[in-house]
């Protein structure tokens, strides 16, 4: 496994553990991270301040489906679910984008879609 894809699978570890020193060791100071439709920051102290997400009640569980790299990109296809402060699970597929720099994420592409049928629905 390539330096890059070892960094991104110990950063999505640290984010099932909610461990916010594991995730921000994965990523370089200036860290751009965007949700398309939700939001963008840069910075190591904004991205720690986001980790949290006000939407959510907990960490999530989320799972590698495959993962693809091309010199210092990669795109990985993730499942996943989060709970709610009401006490609801969200469920969603996300396809990221992460650019890398020195086996550290520089820059975080995330398209996120919430399921509420079915595995693609």
């Amino acid at each position: 496994m390539s330096a890059n894809k070892e960094t991104v699978m110990k950063y999505i570890d640290g984010f099932n553990k909610n461990d916010h020193d594991q995730i921000l060791s994965c990523l370089t100071d200036d860290i751009e991270w965007t949700v398309f439709g939700h939001f963008h920051l840069v910075g190591k102290e904004a991205y720690d301040n986001e980790i949290d997400g006000q939407e959510f009640a907990g960490p999530p569980v989320l799972k590698v489906v495959r993962m693809v790299e091309e010199n210092d990109v990669l795109m990985a296809e993730l499942s996943g679910e989060v709970p709610r402060p009401d006490g609801e699970v969200m469920r969603m597929v996300v396809g990221e984008v992460f650019v890398m720099r020195d086996a550290k994420i520089a820059e975080r592409r995330a398209f996120l879609v919430e399921l509420k049928e079915n595995e693609y629905k």
